[in-house]
């Protein structure tokens, strides 16, 4: 299935499509980019699981793949993996310039690789994103396949997920024991060097991809995940450089610990920063409940660190509570969750999660990200640096609203610039499980919008200036932009 790739936002264009190609044969009949990326990938990846993975797979999107013209397999990964320390004399600063090494601990582990990839090879771009799989829910979850799952197929990019930590593999054991008997973890502390193994694997073994060449090898983790990336940044990319380019998604304000129990205990410092001496970009994306929490950690951006936070967005929403499982950006997940926003609910996933006390975010955030991951691919690639954007108005203590009670500053989006709903990422307290990061939505009263749109032309006009303006200002990408503007001008705001 042919994709998109070579597309115009704003005033910045993507490489073309044959140089990257000329580049995968390159590396392929010579192999001097993989081997110049990082060490030998010391792990042996065997032949795909059989079958297909039950409840004991990662939790992604639903749909058939083939729908979108992609192949799911799974691999086991086997190797021996190192755990890391402070380098003697030194300790782990808050500016994130860590030294650390091999702690000389090694164990055995044998974990799994999910793997989204084009059916067709033609299709293919080059490009890898390796996300660090999220265990928040006691197994495995790929929140940024998820979110940006449309962005990856129409780009042609392949997706593996990475089973990393402990959790993950003991839940999948539990739930399917058949399937997944030859997985094994030896604990968290070993997780850094098991996920180097998965990139070098990535790059080096034609087994992972079904024959297609990398070219860009991306590393991504949200929420929990977002704090092994940081410690992984700052700790083990220096020795390693086994990553071209980093998304550190939703992020507290500590990075990981470095090493944990039965070894020894590690913690990362409060705050952790990003260091600021990278080779390789790294995007720092925060929803709006985020910023709260990882405040003290707050960093400029730099000529390889950029941040985005992003109004009117919760940690998770509609969109990662159901919505976007069975989304194949055919449009009509738009559609849905624009009338989300006009009549919201507090049970996203009846018979699963327990309601939460107010309805949840539907707000803009996967539509943010993928334009945040759009600008890290072209940016590690060597092109166009992405936008920046200026902080949400978070004081640390309070966030400063507008009269629509939306959050002032930060990415904006036609969601909260023409707003037809307050969108907020804190305020769903006091509920079941993990309502405190799925925001709130509180739809504006019929005056309320009637005092904004007079009419039916003048939310059309507004919606359609503010998808424009997002869309300049590199915030939305320009599929996005069509798609939203449909979804907003087909509503029945304004009738």
């Amino acid at each position: 299935m042919q994709r998109p790739t070579d597309r115009v936002l704003g005033a910045r264009e993507r490489p073309l499509r044959p140089l990257r190609l000329l580049l995968a044969v390159v590396t392929a009949v010579v192999g001097l980019v993989a081997a110049a990326a990082g060490p030998a990938s010391a792990a042996t990846v065997t032949a795909p699981i059989p079958g297909v993975p039950g409840p004991g797979g990662p939790s992604i999107t639903t749909f058939a793949p083939g729908l979108v013209g992609y192949t799911q397999t799974e691999l086991l990964l086997e190797g021996t993996a190192s755990a890391y320390l402070p380098a003697p004399g030194t300790t782990l600063g808050a500016d994130g310039r860590w030294q650390v090494v091999e702690s000389g601990e090694t164990a055995e582990f044998a974990t799994r690789l999910t793997v989204m990839r084009p059916s067709d090879p033609e299709a293919f771009d080059g490009t890898v994103i390796v996300e660090w799989l999220n265990v928040s829910n006691q197994a495995d979850t790929g929140p940024d396949w998820l979110m940006a799952h449309n962005e990856i197929v129409r780009e042609g990019h392949a997706w593996v997920g990475v089973t990393a930590q402990a959790v993950g593999v003991a839940a999948a054991k539990a739930l399917e024991p058949g399937r997944y008997a030859a997985l094994t973890h030896p604990g968290d502390s070993f997780s850094y060097d098991i996920f180097t193994q998965a990139g070098e694997a990535v790059r080096q073994d034609p087994e992972v991809l079904g024959g297609l060449t990398p070219t860009l090898v991306i590393a991504t983790g949200e929420s929990q995940s977002a704090g092994r990336m940081v410690t992984y940044v700052d700790a083990v990319h220096p020795l390693t450089h086994t990553y071209d380019g980093y998304m550190v998604h939703s992020r507290n304000v500590a990075g990981a610990a470095l090493s944990q129990s039965p070894q020894a205990a590690v913690s990362a410092p409060t705050p952790t920063l990003v260091r600021s001496d990278l080779d390789v970009p790294v995007f720092i994306v925060q929803a709006e409940d985020d910023v709260a929490r990882y405040h003290p950690a707050r960093q400029a951006d730099t000529a390889r660190i950029r941040t985005w936070e992003l109004a009117g967005t919760s940690h998770a929403d509609q969109y990662s509570l159901g919505i976007g499982q069975v989304d194949t950006g055919d449009g009509t997940g738009a559609v849905r969750m624009f009338e989300r926003m006009l009549d919201p609910t507090n049970d996203p996933v009846p018979g699963y999660l327990p309601p939460c006390p107010l309805p949840v975010n539907a707000g803009p955030h996967h539509w943010l990200f993928q334009a945040a991951l759009h600008h890290l691919v072209v940016w590690a690639e060597g092109g166009r640096v992405p936008p920046t954007a200026p902080r949400l108005a978070y004081d640390g203590t309070a966030y400063a609203l507008d009269a629509n009670g939306n959050v002032l500053g930060g990415v904006r989006s036609p969601q909260v610039d023409a707003p037809v709903a307050s969108l907020r990422g804190p305020g769903n307290e006091g509920g079941q499980g993990f309502c405190r990061l799925f925001g709130t939505t509180t739809p504006l009263s019929d005056a309320r919008l009637t005092s904004l749109y007079r009419n039916r032309g003048q939310f059309v006009s507004a919606w359609g200036k503010a998808v424009n303006d997002a869309r300049q200002a590199g915030y939305l990408l320009p599929e996005d932009a069509a798609e939203l503007r449909k979804a907003g001008t087909g509503s029945d705001v304004g009738r």
